[in-house]
């Protein structure tokens, strides 16, 4: 079997964070005996290398080199809103069409098409097609008629509809009436390169990018409430995003410069790395599609602390235990944490928590239950 992933999000580079989740899944595929190959776009005129860590990658070109700022930079809306923006997205849609219906004509046997916009979209009418939900594409859904105009008779076309948590099932369901069954509800995998555990030490950790969805500035302010608890801890920012300057200058008024670094981007390998040094993660975002970072921390036993309107990680983060839920609030995050911080029991019921994430998302299992997706949508005419 031959599946063409058909997304605007895949990594560029070996270690690129972009749509870094769709590499190991590929890898699975790959070991069960299904070939993959990528189609994606191309970044500022870049169409990058041939294979990524040994996937196969078409990436196309689809408008001038200072237009083709749609995809890997996590603000697509805001790009299609800029001059010669909605023209991108257009040139983007056919210039992915036409690349998938050329991996099809090669023998490629069904496109699986990651986020409904603009991968759904572009993907060929006469194509078995799985659909797959990740997030920012469900939040569209509630925001915009026009998106749930054009989802309608694409998400009535799909063989197969899958989302990677249960809040985006409901999103779906609420807005275009469509039913996602429990068992087409599968995260997206995470591998797991050794088997640590974290040793704690490098106080609190926030892996996320840098736009206002993200609500890091409740972190800045949960430790502006630590430090007057006269609890002292350092946080480390990794991320980059619009948002970096505006979040600096917020510790700077919050008087904690010498307690946060603003690490930037880092390579996967680098950020598991400060996970197996961490004591929490502070996961404040909204309307998340899955939280995949959260996950990744309790993998390594580092408890966390979300948002009750956090989406998608509250399949992640449990109440009580390995983690918190609480209010969007600096001051409901601090208590949150210290409860966690202080509680002796914490780090073995994160380990605990960790393990069933480990199986759950190991690449192997994840692959098994989209290959059967997959000869679904073959058999289904």
């Amino acid at each position: 079997m031959r599946v063409v992933f058909l997304t605007h999000n895949f990594p560029r580079f070996p270690g690129d964070v972009a749509g870094n989740f769709l590499v190991p899944l590929a890898h699975g595929l790959q070991e069960r005996g299904v070939e993959v190959v990528v189609v994606a776009p191309s970044d500022a005129g870049d169409v990058g290398p041939a294979q990524v860590e040994g996937i196969p990658v078409r990436r196309v070109r689809y408008a001038q080199p200072q237009n083709e700022t749609l995809a890997y930079r996590g603000t697509m809306l805001d790009a299609v809103r800029m001059q010669g923006g909605m023209r991108a997205l257009f040139g983007l849609w056919r210039a992915m069409r036409r690349a998938t219906q050329a991996e099809l004509a090669a023998g490629a046997h069904l496109v699986h098409a990651h986020w409904w916009v603009p991968g759904g979209l572009a993907s060929p009418a006469s194509a078995p097609l799985v659909l797959t939900v990740h997030g920012t594409d469900a939040r569209l859904l509630q925001r915009s008629r026009l998106a749930r105009t054009l989802a309608r008779p694409l998400f009535r076309r799909a063989r197969v509809v899958t989302t990677v948590s249960n809040p985006i099932a409901t999103t779906i369901r609420e807005s275009l009436g469509t039913l996602i069954e429990p068992d087409r509800v599968q995260p997206m995998p995470v591998p797991l390169a050794d088997e640590r555990w974290t040793t704690g030490g490098a106080g609190l950790m926030v892996v996320s990018r840098l736009t206002p969805q993200k609500r890091v500035h409740l972190a800045l302010e949960a430790l502006a409430c630590l430090r007057d608890l006269e609890v002292r801890l350092p946080l480390t920012v990794v991320g980059e995003g619009p948002e970096r300057a505006a979040l600096q200058q917020r510790a700077v008024d919050l008087e904690l410069s010498t307690q946060v670094t603003f690490a930037g981007s880092m390579t996967r390998t680098r950020v598991l790395d400060l996970l197996c040094r961490a004591d929490l993660m502070l996961f404040p975002a909204e309307g998340e599609g899955f939280g995949l970072v959260a996950a990744e921390a309790l993998m390594r036993g580092v408890p966390v602390v979300s948002c009750w309107d956090g989406g998608g990680v509250l399949d992640v983060v449990p109440e009580h235990g390995a983690g918190r839920l609480v209010i969007p609030s600096g001051e409901a995050i601090a208590d949150a944490a210290l409860g966690l911080l202080r509680d002796p029991e914490t780090p073995e019921l994160a380990r605990r928590a960790g393990a069933e994430w480990r199986y759950r998302l190991s690449p192997a299992r994840v692959a098994e239950v989209c290959e059967g997706w997959y000869h679904e949508a073959l058999q289904r005419a």
